[in-house]
């Protein structure tokens, strides 16, 4: 080859990718359109679903969805799924609230205990899991029917009831409901905290995966253990650091449901992990692993909220919103499904 002809070729490795071909290799883009078009057929569709206030009840409905959805999506992309994301919830806010009343403890006390435990819970998803190497929907739909029967199991034991009680006059207890339950005031706008979370939990999730070594463990493990495992990618220390990760947004979600409302009842938390993980595939997540993003699990999110109240301020029939729900995880899975056919067409 002539040193002329050789001048003219480029390193492949160097070669500038267009603003077209990023955009439509993003993994959320699918999920934004779907976003974009929700908004606006509910703006024509509901009187006043613009007003400031009713974007604040939305955004708040998808923090409560978004701030779970966000280590999922990371879980999934890792090339697992965690079937007792949604009584965990449930099982950290009934720690936190049965320890601080059965041990008379300032509310903070039984709020660390809470998060010892339900990290522990996910550090056992993860460990039994690499060790056994079974599917995580055999591995946590055991957890999640252990967690069940526990969390009632221990609360009527505990408390006599199905419920815990009330720990509203105890120390501690207005600054924990300043963390986790309370509303800010923002351009004369009230938004609740957990809105706050739901942000930093996705800049932390992006940041993770775009700028961290870890980050390319998850994508490694999850497009294929095997061969991440063969060039050094600690697959077992992966796994159960999104377990904790799950286990994390988990405490963050049970201390906010508990500092709502003062007491929990047992029995809730079940099928909301099925929320998450819709979630997640809405937003640009493969069930296969390897593919996805934190900002598109918060767009799923954000999908989710708009729909949930969409309907409520149209003044439609609510029965019908699982319909709309499974209608846009379908849709939202076709068009995903569409744009990285176009983004591998391109490249």
């Amino acid at each position: 080859m002539s040193a002329a002809t050789g001048g003219d070729l480029k390193d492949e490795r160097i070669l500038q990718t267009s603003p077209l071909r990023k955009l439509l290799a993003r993994p959320e883009l699918g999920s934004v359109v779907g976003a974009l078009a929700v908004l606006v057929f509910f703006a024509l569709a509901a009187d006043g679903f613009l007003r400031a206030a009713s974007l604040s009840t939305v955004l708040y409905a998808s923090s409560t969805i978004g701030i779970m959805a966000v280590p999922v999506a990371l879980l999934m992309i890792g090339g697992e799924f965690d079937l007792s994301a949604g009584v965990l919830v449930t099982s950290s806010a009934l720690i936190s609230s049965m320890f601080s009343y059965q041990m008379t403890a300032n509310t903070w006390v039984g709020v660390g205990v809470s998060l010892l435990v339900t990290l522990a819970i996910g550090a056992f998803n993860g460990f039994v899991l690499t060790r056994t190497r079974l599917p995580s929907f055999i591995v946590t739909l055991g957890t999640f029917l252990m967690l069940t029967g526990m969390n009632l199991g221990f609360t009527k034991l505990v408390d006599g009831t199905v419920s815990t009680k009330t720990i509203a006059d105890m120390e501690g207890f207005p600054s924990a409901r300043a963390v986790f339950a309370s509303t800010l005031t923002l351009g004369g706008v009230d938004v609740r905290v957990t809105v706050l979370w739901w942000f930093a939990l996705v800049a932390l999730g992006s940041w993770i995966l775009l700028r961290t070594r870890a980050g390319n463990w998850i994508f490694a493990v999850g497009g294929n253990q095997d061969a991440a495992r063969a060039v050094g990618v600690p697959v077992a220390r992966t796994k159960i650091a999104l377990y904790m990760g799950v286990a994390f947004g988990a405490w963050i979600s049970g201390q906010h449901l508990l500092f709502s409302f003062d007491a929990v009842q047992s029995g809730e938390g079940v099928g909301n992990e099925l929320i998450y993980i819709i979630a997640a595939v809405i937003g640009g997540c493969l069930i296969t692993g390897g593919y996805g993003s934190a900002v598109g699990s918060a767009v799923g999110a954000l999908l989710f909220g708009m729909t949930s109240k969409g309907i409520v301020f149209a003044e439609w029939n609510p029965d019908w919103f699982k319909f709309f729900l499974g209608a846009m995880l379908l849709l939202a899975t076709l068009l995903n499904a569409w744009v990285r056919k176009r983004a591998e067409a391109t490249t």
